[in-house]
Protein backbone atom coordinates (compact mmCIF):
# COMPACT_ATOMS: atom_id res chain seq x y z
CA UNK A 1 0.00 0.00 0.00
CA UNK A 2 1.23 3.79 -0.95
CA UNK A 3 1.26 5.97 1.60
CA UNK A 4 -0.91 8.08 0.28
CA UNK A 5 -3.46 5.59 0.24
CA UNK A 6 -2.84 4.97 4.25
CA UNK A 7 -3.07 8.79 4.72
CA UNK A 8 -7.01 9.01 2.74
CA UNK A 9 -7.86 6.33 5.52
CA UNK A 10 -6.85 8.02 8.55
CA UNK A 11 -8.01 11.72 7.57
CA UNK A 12 -11.13 10.15 7.89
CA UNK A 13 -11.07 9.73 11.65
CA UNK A 14 -11.42 12.30 13.50
CA UNK A 15 -8.87 13.53 16.21
CA UNK A 16 -8.74 16.87 17.14
CA UNK A 17 -6.68 17.54 20.21
CA UNK A 18 -8.68 19.93 22.85
CA UNK A 19 -6.38 22.66 24.42
CA UNK A 20 -9.00 23.26 27.17
CA UNK A 21 -8.85 19.57 28.52
CA UNK A 22 -6.98 18.84 31.32
CA UNK A 23 -7.37 14.87 30.07
CA UNK A 24 -4.88 12.53 28.79
CA UNK A 25 -5.27 12.46 25.57
CA UNK A 26 -7.03 16.05 25.70
CA UNK A 27 -10.01 14.21 23.45
CA UNK A 28 -11.00 10.52 24.03
CA UNK A 29 -11.46 10.62 19.82
CA UNK A 30 -7.93 10.11 19.48
CA UNK A 31 -8.24 6.40 20.51
CA UNK A 32 -10.16 5.98 17.61
CA UNK A 33 -7.43 6.08 15.34
CA UNK A 34 -4.61 4.94 17.82
CA UNK A 35 -6.93 1.29 17.81
CA UNK A 36 -6.76 1.10 14.05
CA UNK A 37 -3.38 1.93 13.84
CA UNK A 38 -2.38 -0.91 16.39
CA UNK A 39 -4.09 -3.05 14.66
CA UNK A 40 -2.71 -2.50 11.52
CA UNK A 41 0.86 -2.56 12.86
CA UNK A 42 0.28 -5.66 14.07
CA UNK A 43 -0.60 -6.90 10.75
CA UNK A 44 2.62 -5.78 9.39
CA UNK A 45 4.31 -7.60 11.60
CA UNK A 46 4.88 -5.57 14.33
CA UNK A 47 4.29 -8.19 17.28
CA UNK A 48 4.72 -5.92 20.33
CA UNK A 49 2.42 -3.13 18.71
CA UNK A 50 0.10 -1.45 21.50
CA UNK A 51 -1.18 1.45 22.55
CA UNK A 52 -0.86 2.78 26.29
CA UNK A 53 -3.94 4.19 28.89
CA UNK A 54 -2.50 7.50 27.85
CA UNK A 55 -2.76 7.37 23.75
CA UNK A 56 0.63 6.71 23.07
CA UNK A 57 1.48 3.81 20.63
CA UNK A 58 4.63 1.85 20.55
CA UNK A 59 5.80 -0.60 18.57
CA UNK A 60 9.38 -2.04 17.08
CA UNK A 61 10.85 -4.19 14.56
CA UNK A 62 13.77 -6.64 15.48
CA UNK A 63 16.93 -5.83 13.80
CA UNK A 64 18.05 -8.13 10.88
CA UNK A 65 20.88 -10.64 11.42
CA UNK A 66 24.76 -9.05 11.82
CA UNK A 67 23.19 -5.47 12.51
CA UNK A 68 22.29 -5.83 15.92
CA UNK A 69 24.87 -3.70 17.11
CA UNK A 70 23.48 -0.68 14.54
CA UNK A 71 21.68 2.28 15.89
CA UNK A 72 18.15 1.70 16.79
CA UNK A 73 16.18 4.33 14.96
CA UNK A 74 12.62 5.98 16.37
CA UNK A 75 10.36 6.99 13.80
CA UNK A 76 7.48 9.49 15.51
CA UNK A 77 4.28 11.02 14.21
CA UNK A 78 1.32 12.69 16.10
CA UNK A 79 -2.11 11.46 15.31
CA UNK A 80 -4.06 14.37 16.52
CA UNK A 81 -4.91 17.65 14.28
CA UNK A 82 -4.88 21.23 14.96
CA UNK A 83 -7.83 22.60 16.78
CA UNK A 84 -7.25 26.04 14.79
CA UNK A 85 -9.58 24.14 12.11
CA UNK A 86 -12.46 21.41 12.28
CA UNK A 87 -10.91 17.84 11.58
CA UNK A 88 -14.46 16.43 11.49
CA UNK A 89 -16.04 15.17 8.15
CA UNK A 90 -12.61 15.37 6.11
CA UNK A 91 -13.63 15.02 2.20
CA UNK A 92 -10.39 15.15 0.28
CA UNK A 93 -10.15 16.43 -3.27
CA UNK A 94 -8.09 14.46 -5.44
CA UNK A 95 -6.92 16.15 -8.44
CA UNK A 96 -4.62 13.85 -10.83
CA UNK A 97 -2.26 15.22 -13.20
CA UNK A 98 -2.64 18.27 -11.65
CA UNK A 99 -2.08 22.02 -13.99
CA UNK A 100 -0.31 23.63 -11.86
CA UNK A 101 -2.99 26.82 -11.96
CA UNK A 102 -5.80 27.72 -9.02
CA UNK A 103 -8.01 24.85 -7.77
CA UNK A 104 -11.00 25.40 -6.03
CA UNK A 105 -12.38 23.82 -3.07
CA UNK A 106 -15.42 22.31 -3.40
CA UNK A 107 -18.77 24.67 -2.74
CA UNK A 108 -16.96 26.02 0.13
CA UNK A 109 -16.11 29.59 -1.75
CA UNK A 110 -12.21 29.30 -1.16
CA UNK A 111 -9.49 28.83 -3.37
CA UNK A 112 -6.31 27.56 -3.27
CA UNK A 113 -4.47 30.19 -5.25
CA UNK A 114 -0.82 30.48 -7.14
CA UNK A 115 -0.72 33.72 -6.47
CA UNK A 116 -0.52 32.64 -2.34
CA UNK A 117 1.12 29.52 -2.51
CA UNK A 118 4.00 29.73 -5.67
CA UNK A 119 4.98 26.62 -5.20
CA UNK A 120 1.76 24.69 -6.67
CA UNK A 121 3.39 25.89 -10.54
CA UNK A 122 5.77 23.83 -9.56
CA UNK A 123 3.82 20.77 -8.43
CA UNK A 124 2.26 20.33 -12.25
CA UNK A 125 1.93 16.67 -13.09
CA UNK A 126 1.65 15.32 -9.77
CA UNK A 127 -1.54 13.87 -7.90
CA UNK A 128 -2.80 16.87 -5.42
CA UNK A 129 -4.67 16.22 -2.85
CA UNK A 130 -6.58 18.85 -1.16
CA UNK A 131 -9.47 19.88 1.43
CA UNK A 132 -12.87 20.61 -0.08
CA UNK A 133 -12.90 23.73 1.75
CA UNK A 134 -15.06 22.88 4.93
CA UNK A 135 -12.14 21.18 7.15
CA UNK A 136 -8.49 20.77 7.18
CA UNK A 137 -6.86 17.81 5.32
CA UNK A 138 -5.43 16.11 8.57
CA UNK A 139 -2.05 15.34 6.49
CA UNK A 140 -0.35 17.25 9.21
CA UNK A 141 0.33 14.80 10.80
CA UNK A 142 -1.53 11.93 9.45
CA UNK A 143 1.00 11.82 6.60
CA UNK A 144 3.56 11.39 8.68
CA UNK A 145 2.06 8.01 10.24
CA UNK A 146 0.85 7.33 6.67
CA UNK A 147 4.89 7.29 5.77
CA UNK A 148 6.15 5.45 8.63
CA UNK A 149 3.75 2.27 8.12
CA UNK A 150 4.46 2.33 4.45
CA UNK A 151 8.55 2.45 5.16
CA UNK A 152 7.75 -0.61 7.63
CA UNK A 153 6.10 -2.44 4.95
CA UNK A 154 8.48 -1.61 2.41
CA UNK A 155 11.17 -2.54 4.78
CA UNK A 156 9.83 -5.81 5.84
CA UNK A 157 8.83 -7.05 2.58
CA UNK A 158 12.18 -6.23 0.29
CA UNK A 159 13.84 -7.94 3.51
CA UNK A 160 17.14 -5.76 3.52
CA UNK A 161 18.93 -5.02 6.37
CA UNK A 162 18.09 -2.56 8.83
CA UNK A 163 19.01 -2.05 12.49
CA UNK A 164 16.37 -1.84 15.23
CA UNK A 165 13.46 0.21 14.12
CA UNK A 166 11.01 1.50 16.30
CA UNK A 167 7.77 3.01 16.14
CA UNK A 168 5.60 5.92 18.48
CA UNK A 169 3.07 7.53 17.47
CA UNK A 170 1.70 10.57 20.35
CA UNK A 171 -1.67 12.17 20.78
CA UNK A 172 -2.07 16.27 21.60
CA UNK A 173 1.03 17.47 19.66
CA UNK A 174 -0.89 20.20 18.06
CA UNK A 175 -1.40 21.74 21.70
CA UNK A 176 2.16 21.61 23.10
CA UNK A 177 1.70 17.97 24.87
CA UNK A 178 2.86 15.24 22.30
CA UNK A 179 6.02 14.44 24.30
CA UNK A 180 5.08 14.97 27.75
CA UNK A 181 4.57 11.61 28.18
CA UNK A 182 6.63 9.71 26.07
CA UNK A 183 8.44 6.64 27.77
CA UNK A 184 11.72 6.77 26.52
CA UNK A 185 13.18 3.95 27.80
CA UNK A 186 9.88 1.60 26.31
CA UNK A 187 10.79 3.42 22.94
CA UNK A 188 14.21 1.88 23.04
CA UNK A 189 16.21 4.04 20.63
CA UNK A 190 19.16 5.59 20.05
CA UNK A 191 18.02 8.46 17.75
CA UNK A 192 14.71 9.51 16.38
CA UNK A 193 13.43 11.23 13.27
CA UNK A 194 9.79 13.25 13.81
CA UNK A 195 7.65 12.73 10.65
CA UNK A 196 6.00 16.17 10.81
CA UNK A 197 7.39 18.97 8.74
CA UNK A 198 6.28 20.63 5.42
CA UNK A 199 7.20 19.45 1.59
CA UNK A 200 10.02 16.42 1.19
CA UNK A 201 13.38 17.37 1.65
CA UNK A 202 12.99 19.72 4.76
CA UNK A 203 15.26 18.74 7.54
CA UNK A 204 14.80 20.48 10.50
CA UNK A 205 17.39 20.98 13.17
CA UNK A 206 16.31 23.79 14.84
CA UNK A 207 13.20 25.10 16.40
CA UNK A 208 11.94 28.26 18.55
CA UNK A 209 12.66 28.69 22.21
CA UNK A 210 9.17 29.08 23.47
CA UNK A 211 6.79 29.89 26.39
CA UNK A 212 2.97 31.34 26.77
CA UNK A 213 2.33 34.78 28.59
CA UNK A 214 -0.88 35.56 30.14
CA UNK A 215 -2.43 38.81 31.05
CA UNK A 216 -5.10 38.43 33.63
CA UNK A 217 -6.76 42.33 33.57
CA UNK A 218 -8.60 43.15 36.53
CA UNK A 219 -11.43 46.43 36.16
CA UNK A 220 -13.85 47.93 38.11
CA UNK A 221 -17.18 47.74 36.68
CA UNK A 222 -20.17 50.32 37.65
CA UNK A 223 -23.54 51.78 36.12
CA UNK A 224 -22.05 54.03 33.08
CA UNK A 225 -24.38 56.66 34.16
CA UNK A 226 -22.58 57.15 37.08
CA UNK A 227 -19.18 55.75 35.80
CA UNK A 228 -16.61 58.91 35.79
CA UNK A 229 -13.95 58.61 37.90
CA UNK A 230 -15.15 54.88 39.20
CA UNK A 231 -15.14 52.15 36.52
CA UNK A 232 -11.99 50.73 35.00
CA UNK A 233 -13.10 49.23 31.69
CA UNK A 234 -10.43 45.59 31.42
CA UNK A 235 -11.06 45.38 28.16
CA UNK A 236 -9.45 49.31 27.72
CA UNK A 237 -6.42 48.26 29.73
CA UNK A 238 -6.14 44.90 27.44
CA UNK A 239 -6.45 46.65 24.48
CA UNK A 240 -3.64 49.25 25.74
CA UNK A 241 -1.45 46.41 26.83
CA UNK A 242 -1.58 44.98 23.30
CA UNK A 243 -0.99 48.59 21.98
CA UNK A 244 2.48 47.99 23.68
CA UNK A 245 3.92 45.14 21.70
CA UNK A 246 5.55 46.26 18.56
CA UNK A 247 4.43 45.79 16.19
CA UNK A 248 7.73 44.86 14.25
CA UNK A 249 7.63 42.16 16.27
CA UNK A 250 4.46 40.07 15.79
CA UNK A 251 4.15 36.91 13.68
CA UNK A 252 2.96 38.99 10.45
CA UNK A 253 5.75 41.01 10.46
CA UNK A 254 8.50 38.61 11.22
CA UNK A 255 10.37 35.66 9.06
CA UNK A 256 13.43 33.24 8.94
CA UNK A 257 15.50 33.64 12.62
CA UNK A 258 13.43 36.59 13.92
CA UNK A 259 11.42 36.06 17.13
CA UNK A 260 7.94 37.31 17.84
CA UNK A 261 5.15 37.95 20.79
CA UNK A 262 1.64 36.23 19.62
CA UNK A 263 -1.95 37.37 20.68
CA UNK A 264 -3.39 33.68 20.35
CA UNK A 265 -6.55 34.54 22.42
CA UNK A 266 -7.83 37.70 24.02
CA UNK A 267 -11.24 37.07 26.07
CA UNK A 268 -13.33 39.48 28.71
CA UNK A 269 -15.53 42.17 29.50
CA UNK A 270 -15.42 45.35 31.60
CA UNK A 271 -14.39 43.43 35.36
CA UNK A 272 -12.05 40.80 33.89
CA UNK A 273 -9.90 40.13 30.10
CA UNK A 274 -7.16 37.79 29.41
CA UNK A 275 -4.83 38.15 26.67
CA UNK A 276 -2.80 34.90 25.62
CA UNK A 277 0.31 35.65 24.36
CA UNK A 278 2.87 32.96 22.38
CA UNK A 279 6.66 34.11 23.10
CA UNK A 280 9.15 33.23 20.69
CA UNK A 281 12.58 32.81 20.17
CA UNK A 282 15.03 31.37 18.83
CA UNK A 283 18.24 31.98 21.32
CA UNK A 284 17.79 31.56 25.08
CA UNK A 285 18.52 34.55 25.78
CA UNK A 286 16.38 36.45 23.59
CA UNK A 287 13.38 34.64 25.22
CA UNK A 288 14.30 35.27 28.73
CA UNK A 289 14.57 39.08 27.51
CA UNK A 290 10.75 38.74 25.90
CA UNK A 291 9.59 37.38 29.05
CA UNK A 292 11.00 40.35 31.07
CA UNK A 293 9.53 42.51 28.76
CA UNK A 294 5.85 40.96 29.38
CA UNK A 295 6.78 41.24 32.91
CA UNK A 296 7.64 45.44 32.86
CA UNK A 297 4.56 45.30 30.95
CA UNK A 298 2.40 44.64 33.79
CA UNK A 299 4.23 46.68 36.00
CA UNK A 300 4.00 49.67 33.81
CA UNK A 301 0.39 48.84 33.82
CA UNK A 302 -0.27 48.55 37.87
CA UNK A 303 2.42 52.01 38.18
CA UNK A 304 -0.47 53.44 35.74
CA UNK A 305 -3.86 52.16 37.15
CA UNK A 306 -2.90 50.73 40.88
CA UNK A 307 -1.05 47.21 41.84
CA UNK A 308 -3.29 44.43 41.13
CA UNK A 309 -4.81 45.88 38.30
CA UNK A 310 -2.56 43.56 35.98
CA UNK A 311 -0.86 40.28 36.38
CA UNK A 312 0.93 38.22 34.26
CA UNK A 313 2.60 34.64 34.03
CA UNK A 314 4.90 32.92 32.23
CA UNK A 315 4.27 29.18 31.52
CA UNK A 316 7.57 27.55 29.91
CA UNK A 317 7.40 25.42 26.49
CA UNK A 318 9.54 23.90 24.69
CA UNK A 319 13.59 24.82 23.99
CA UNK A 320 15.48 25.06 20.59
CA UNK A 321 16.79 21.54 20.09
CA UNK A 322 20.04 22.73 18.15
CA UNK A 323 22.08 22.19 21.16
CA UNK A 324 20.93 18.43 21.73
CA UNK A 325 21.40 17.65 17.91
CA UNK A 326 24.59 19.26 16.90
CA UNK A 327 26.62 16.76 18.91
CA UNK A 328 24.76 14.19 16.84
CA UNK A 329 25.18 16.07 13.88
CA UNK A 330 25.34 12.63 11.60
CA UNK A 331 21.60 12.76 12.32
CA UNK A 332 21.55 15.44 9.61
CA UNK A 333 24.40 14.67 7.51
CA UNK A 334 22.56 11.20 6.80
CA UNK A 335 18.92 13.19 6.11
CA UNK A 336 20.71 14.84 3.49
CA UNK A 337 22.59 12.52 2.15
CA UNK A 338 19.23 10.22 1.74
CA UNK A 339 17.51 13.29 0.23
CA UNK A 340 19.94 14.02 -2.13
CA UNK A 341 20.02 10.27 -3.00
CA UNK A 342 16.55 10.44 -3.55
CA UNK A 343 17.00 12.80 -6.24
CA UNK A 344 15.33 15.83 -4.01
CA UNK A 345 16.99 18.39 -3.08
CA UNK A 346 17.57 18.72 0.41
CA UNK A 347 16.85 22.13 2.46
CA UNK A 348 17.96 22.37 6.19
CA UNK A 349 16.57 24.64 7.96
CA UNK A 350 14.65 26.33 11.13
CA UNK A 351 11.18 25.62 12.45
CA UNK A 352 9.57 28.50 13.26
CA UNK A 353 7.23 26.55 15.52
CA UNK A 354 7.99 23.70 17.52
CA UNK A 355 7.83 19.89 17.64
CA UNK A 356 7.83 16.90 19.29
CA UNK A 357 11.63 16.21 18.47
CA UNK A 358 12.61 19.40 20.60
CA UNK A 359 10.87 18.28 23.77
CA UNK A 360 12.24 14.70 23.09
CA UNK A 361 15.67 15.85 22.45
CA UNK A 362 15.77 17.15 26.09
CA UNK A 363 14.41 13.72 26.99
CA UNK A 364 17.78 12.08 26.11
CA UNK A 365 16.36 11.24 22.29
CA UNK A 366 18.15 13.55 19.74
CA UNK A 367 15.21 13.93 17.01
CA UNK A 368 15.56 16.11 13.74
CA UNK A 369 12.28 16.16 12.11
CA UNK A 370 11.46 15.27 8.46
CA UNK A 371 9.22 16.56 5.69
CA UNK A 372 6.20 14.92 4.83
CA UNK A 373 5.19 16.71 1.52
CA UNK A 374 2.14 18.76 2.93
CA UNK A 375 2.10 22.53 2.50
CA UNK A 376 -0.16 24.82 4.57
CA UNK A 377 -1.08 23.23 7.86
CA UNK A 378 -4.11 23.77 10.22
CA UNK A 379 -6.48 25.20 7.90
CA UNK A 380 -9.08 24.02 4.77
CA UNK A 381 -5.83 25.41 2.45
CA UNK A 382 -4.01 22.49 3.36
CA UNK A 383 -2.75 20.31 0.62
CA UNK A 384 -0.15 17.78 -0.30
CA UNK A 385 0.91 15.60 -3.23
CA UNK A 386 1.01 11.93 -3.65
CA UNK A 387 4.82 11.76 -5.46
CA UNK A 388 5.63 14.15 -2.59
CA UNK A 389 4.72 11.64 0.21
CA UNK A 390 6.23 8.84 -2.01
CA UNK A 391 9.62 10.94 -2.23
CA UNK A 392 9.41 10.88 1.74
CA UNK A 393 9.47 7.13 2.27
CA UNK A 394 12.06 6.93 0.22
CA UNK A 395 14.27 9.36 2.14
CA UNK A 396 13.61 7.63 5.36
CA UNK A 397 13.83 4.18 4.21
CA UNK A 398 17.77 5.38 2.73
CA UNK A 399 17.94 7.04 6.25
CA UNK A 400 18.11 3.15 7.72
CA UNK A 401 19.82 1.87 5.27
CA UNK A 402 22.54 4.42 6.27
CA UNK A 403 22.85 3.33 9.69
CA UNK A 404 22.44 -0.43 9.19
CA UNK A 405 25.91 -0.05 6.87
Amino acid sequence: MRAYERLLKYISIWTTSDENSDTVPSSKIQFDLAKILVEEMKELGIEDAMVDDKCYIYGSIPATEGCEDKPAIALIAHMDTSPECSGQNVRPQIIENYDGKDVVLGESGLTLKVSDFPHLSGLKGRTLITTDGTTLLGADDKAGIAEALTVVEEVLTSGEAHGKICICFTPDEEIGRGADHVDVKKLGADYGYTLDGGKEGEIECENFNASTGIFTVTGVSTHTGSAKGTLVNAQTLAMEIHGMIPVSERPETTEKYEGFYHLNNMSGNVSKATLKYLIRDFESDGLKAREAFMRSIADKMNEKYGEGAVKVEIIPSYRNMKEMIEPCYHLIENAIDATKAAGVEPEVTAIRGGTDGATLSYMGLPCPNLGTGGYAYHGALEHITVEGMDKAVEIVKDILRRYAE
